[in-house]
C-alpha cells in the first residue's frame, strides 16, 4: 500500500457548491462548501455517455476532504471507488462527495432551525449543481445516496424524504433504533453535564468553544448529543433541547421529537414506506460488534424495509465481523452492487 496518493483510473474534481440556502445560517457556518466529484474511466472519450449518480454523505464530525485521509495500509474511498471502476466490469457511475458539516459537528442531514436546513441544500442545491455542470442521468431511478454512521442516517432519511430524487439508498452502520443505541446514553451523559457544567449545556458549549477542542473529558459525547438534539428537536426560534433531565431519565416530549426522526419508526410511517416501496434497491449492513450497537439498528431498519413490502430482490442486508470503525472496505462493496442496479 502507497503512504502517498496514489494515480486514479478516473479522475476527481475538486470544486465549490455556493449555497443560498446556507447563507445566514444559525451557526454562522459557510454557506460555501466544498464537493467533490469523481467521474469514471472513459468520461472524458464519449461526450454523449449520460451516467448513474451515487452521493456520498458522511459521518457525524466529517467533512468532505476527510475522504483524503489515508490509514496506515489502507487506501482511502475514493482510491476504493476507483478501483471498481478501473476493471471494467462493473457499469461506471459519478460519485459525489458531499460535504454537511456544521460547528457542531454535524447536520444529520435534516433542515433545522438550530443548523440550517441541510435536507433541502443536498436536495435542492447539490443535486441540481451536480446534475448541471456533469453528464448524469438526471432522474431519481438514476441516483443513490450512500453513507456510513450519520451519514447512513442521512442515507436512509434523504430516501424516504426526497424519493423523488433519490432512487436507491446504501446505509453502513448507520444511525437508528434509538431506544437501543442512544437512550442508554443519556445518564452518562447527565452526570458529566452536572459535575463538569452545573447541568447546563450553555456552559458545556461556552466552555468547549473557549479551547482546544477535546482537551476535557466526554467533549465530543455532550457535542455529539447536543448536535443531535439540534437536528431533532430544536424549537422554531432554534432553542435546542436535549431528550434528558438532570437525573438522566427521558424528557417524553422531546424524546418523541427524535423518535420521530429515527429511521425505523419513519419507516413505519405510509408515506415513508411507500417512499422505500419505491426504491430501486436498498443495502442495510453494520459491524456486529458495533460500539453504538448500530447493528441492531440495522437489522430493525431491515425488518421494517421488509414490512413496508420492498421486494427482497431489490434489498442487500449483512451483518459482519466488525465494530463502528474501520469499515472503509464495505463502501466499494455497496458501490458496485448499486451500480449495476442503476445503470441504464
Amino acid at each position: 500500500m502507497l503512504p502517498w496518493s496514489a494515480e486514479l483510473a478516473g479522475r476527481l474534481d475538486h470544486d465549490v457548491v455556493d449555497s443560498a440556502l446556507l447563507r445566514g445560517n444559525p451557526l454562522g457556518d459557510p454557506h460555501r462548501r466544498p464537493v467533490m466529484v469523481y467521474l469514471p474511466p472513459g468520461y472524458d472519450d464519449d461526450p454523449a455517455r449520460r451516467y448513474p449518480s451515487v452521493y456520498v454523505l458522511l459521518g457525524y464530525t466529517g467533512h468532505v476532504t476527510m475522504w483524503l485521509n489515508r490509514a496506515p495500509f489502507r487506501r482511502p474511498y475514493p482510491e476504493l471507488a476507483d478501483a471498481v471502476f478501473a476493471g471494467g466490469d462493473v457499469p461506471p457511475a459519478i460519485v459525489v462527495y458531499v460535504d454537511a458539516w456544521t460547528s457542531l459537528g454535524g447536520s444529520q442531514y435534516l433542515d433545522s432551525p438550530a443548523t440550517g436546513p441541510y435536507h433541502s441544500y443536498l436536495r435542492d442545491e447539490v443535486v441540481p449543481w451536480v446534475d448541471a455542470h456533469y453528464r448524469t442521468i438526471p432522474d431519481r431511478d438514476h441516483r443513490a445516496v450512500t453513507g456510513k454512521s450519520s451519514g447512513g442516517y442521512g442515507a436512509m432519511v434523504s430516501a424516504m424524504l426526497a424519493p423523488d430524487v433519490f432512487g436507491a439508498l446504501a446505509t453502513h452502520a448507520g444511525d437508528a433504533l434509538f431506544e437501543v443505541s442512544v437512550r442508554p446514553s443519556f445518564p452518562g451523559l447527565a452526570r458529566k453535564l452536572r459535575d463538569m457544567y452545573d447541568g447546563s449545556c450553555t456552559a458545556f458549549l461556552a466552555d468547549f468553544r473557549s479551547r482546544l477542542a477535546g482537551t476535557k473529558e466526554g467533549d465530543l459525547d455532550l457535542l455529539e448529543v447536543y448536535a443531535y438534539a439540534a437536528a431533532y428537536s430544536a424549537d422554531a426560534d432554534g432553542t435546542v433541547r436535549v431528550p434528558f433531565d438532570d437525573t438522566g431519565a427521558v424528557v417524553e416530549e422531546v424524546w418523541r421529537r427524535w423518535l420521530a426522526c429515527d429511521p425505523v419508526m419513519m419507516a413505519r410511517e405510509p408515506r415513508h414506506a411507500e417512499a422505500l416501496r419505491s426504491m430501486r434497491a436498498i443495502w442495510v449492513d453494520a459491524g456486529n460488534r458495533d460500539e453504538y450497537f448500530l447493528d441492531f439498528g440495522a437489522v430493525a431498519f431491515h425488518r421494517a424495509v421488509q414490512e413496508a413490502g420492498v421486494p427482497e430482490e431489490r434489498v442487500f442486508f449483512e451483518l459482519f465481523d466488525a465494530g463502528h470503525g474501520g469499515i472503509e472496505y464495505r463502501y466499494p462493496l455497496a458501490l458496485a452492487w448499486l451500480a449495476r442496479r442503476l445503470s441504464p
